[in-house]
């Protein structure tokens, strides 16, 4: 096979949350899993991993190692047997247009759980940062990158698809509010987590203004610097532990691979709103049958961003359109790749070149002269560019510029 840019995709089309909480990767599993990746398929030269709460998804740039190839090694990483039930949980492609269509479709919230979904392009940003990190960025998911953060200005400029609420986030915030109406902004909140929901959370609750508001995390460091940041309390992660959670009115949670960390609540007469936004679930469903207790989890809070779906819906044909115009000028510059690689190596040869016809007596070259000689005779010889990529003799075209270009200069 030739180097390709290839994907694997677990998402909310095909698998259950049960089915896609196996594939949920921690920051720490995330480092390992690449490392473990790399080292197994040496050919792998770029990856992209995308975790999110309805997707794990892999774009990989490779010569040898195929879609169906890792597609199994993470089956049996994670079912320890490969059934072509797990196989069939997966979309993949080893085509490197398709590839690119995918993740342009994905990074718009064409194919998010909620049409449009705005927070989907802010985790494709810190996956890209991810993969940078570690560095496998790759030179054709670098150019697709490229083309994703210009694909998502296009949208957002040019269309109505990332008009009203998206934001599971915000949404929740909205829950709280719409719940507790006029005594929203004394009620007690708890969030549980310092990832980037959590992080979303304070930042839209600048719209909101709740006042009382606590931040817990296993990793106490974390939780300190969020309520730094946004002026709020710290609760003890063994009182999380033990589900002492005394009189709070509101709890989110969204700590990551923590199943059922919350099993029960303190007896009370007040209501008390319980919303889950992890995966695996936080919080265990059966509180809700507690006449107290009101439950929202990823999928009922998702249900209550339908609102704008119409829309979105009415956009999405500009979208598409946004897209394939993308899709095409990445086609484009995958198709003058040798010609850019063959350039590349040529204006080599050419300061070669000229580096050997400039050398004094003393061995001395003028770095400034050669590289001003070197790019006048490439433009030259640009003008013959259909020539210049089928001769046979380069070198001679080369003297004859050089010496051209001497005549000039005396």
């Amino acid at each position: 096979m030739n180097k390709s840019l290839r994907y694997i995709s677990i998402s909310y089309k095909k698998a259950s949350v049960a089915q896609r909480e196996k594939y949920h990767f921690s920051e720490e599993e995330k480092n390992k899993l690449v490392k473990l990746i790399c080292s197994t398929y040496s050919d792998i030269t770029g990856l992209f991993l995308l975790v999110t709460c309805n997707r794990t998804e892999i774009f990989f740039e490779s010569n040898i190692t195929s879609a169906e190839v890792l597609g199994d090694f993470l089956i049996l990483l994670k079912e320890k047997e490969i059934t072509e039930a797990y196989k069939q949980l997966f979309d993949q492609s080893n085509d490197t247009e398709k590839t690119i269509l995918h993740l342009l479709e994905v990074s718009s919230g064409l194919l998010s759980s909620v049409l449009g979904d705005a927070e989907i392009i802010h985790q494709i940003k810190l996956a890209h940062q991810f993969s940078i990190a570690q560095k496998l960025q790759g030179s054709l998911l670098e150019r697709a990158m490229q083309s994703v953060f210009k694909n998502h200005k296009r949208i957002s400029n040019e269309t109505h698809f990332r008009d009203g609420t998206t934001s599971i986030a915000y949404k929740s915030l909205k829950v709280i509010n719409d719940i507790y109406k006029g005594s929203a902004k004394s009620k007690k909140i708890l969030f549980i987590g310092a990832g980037e929901i959590i992080k979303q959370l304070f930042k839209y609750n600048r719209k909101f203004h709740f006042k009382d508001i606590y931040v817990s995390n296993r990793t106490e460091e974390k939780a300190k610097v969020l309520s730094e940041e946004n002026q709020c309390n710290v609760f003890s992660w063994n009182s999380v532990l033990t589900n002492d959670f005394q009189d709070f009115d509101v709890i989110i949670s969204a700590a990551s691979n923590n199943f059922h960390l919350i099993k029960k609540i303190p007896a009370t007469d007040k209501k008390v709103l319980l919303i889950d936004l992890a995966v695996p679930e936080n919080i265990d469903k059966t509180l809700s049958q507690n006449e107290n207790v009101l439950f929202y989890n990823l999928e009922a809070i998702s249900a209550e961003l339908e609102d704008t779906r119409e829309i979105r819906m009415a956009a999405i044909d500009k979208v598409k359109t946004i897209i394939n115009e993308e899709l095409l000028a990445f086609k484009k510059w995958l198709q003058e790749s040798p010609k850019r690689a063959f350039m590349a190596n040529f204006k080599i040869l050419v300061n070669k070149k000229v580096k050997d016809f400039l050398v004094n007596d003393t061995g001395d070259i003028d770095d400034f002269v050669a590289k001003t000689y070197t790019n006048e005779i490439m433009r030259k010889l640009m003008k013959k560019e259909n020539k210049l990529l089928s001769s046979n003799n380069l070198e001679e075209m080369i003297d004859e510029q050089i010496s051209l270009l001497m005549e000039m200069c005396i």
